[in-house]
């Protein structure tokens, strides 16, 4: 990525409102939340985040319980992806919720908000199914954005 498109992503996202998010929702639920901005590229946005999830270990949390907030700014797209023991236990509703409300923000050219917004719902319906617990909870993922590309 050249500095260049990273800066004009970086003008997209609030990166530290977005951290900010991570960390509080992290702070109910032994839930990881990982967010990774890309920038414009060709295939589909889908496969993108997959290997997103992959790469960033998303699918490597003890509980299975890793979310991946996916976006590409340029496309006006994204994708969330949860592990197997988030699917298990909140089921479909729960991901087409957050996406209508990221939907909804990001028609707006809302980027920041949404992401924000989805965080920290995530993290409070996460909270009934994984809830925190400091003596044994560690937080298996960086809570920075990731900019690594697809």
């Amino acid at each position: 990525m050249t500095v260049h498109s990273r800066r004009k992503l970086l003008k997209t996202i609030d990166v530290d409102k977005v951290k900010a998010a991570v960390a509080a929702a992290e702070r109910a639920t032994s839930g990881e939340v990982r967010v990774s901005v890309s920038r414009f590229f060709w295939g589909g946005v889908r496969r993108a985040a997959e290997r997103a999830f992959v790469r960033l270990g998303v699918s490597r949390t003890r509980d299975r319980n890793g979310v991946l907030f996916f976006i590409v700014p340029a496309r006006k797209k994204f994708v969330v992806l949860g592990d197997a023991g988030i699917h298990a236990k909140v089921g479909q509703e729960f991901w087409d919720s957050l996406a209508g409300l990221m939907s909804a923000r990001f028609k707006k050219g809302e980027f920041t908000e949404g992401l924000v917004e989805a965080i920290e719902e995530a993290g409070r319906r996460l909270a009934a199914h994984f809830p925190y617990d400091a003596a044994v909870d560690v937080n298996e993922l960086a809570d920075d954005v990731d900019f690594g590309g697809n």
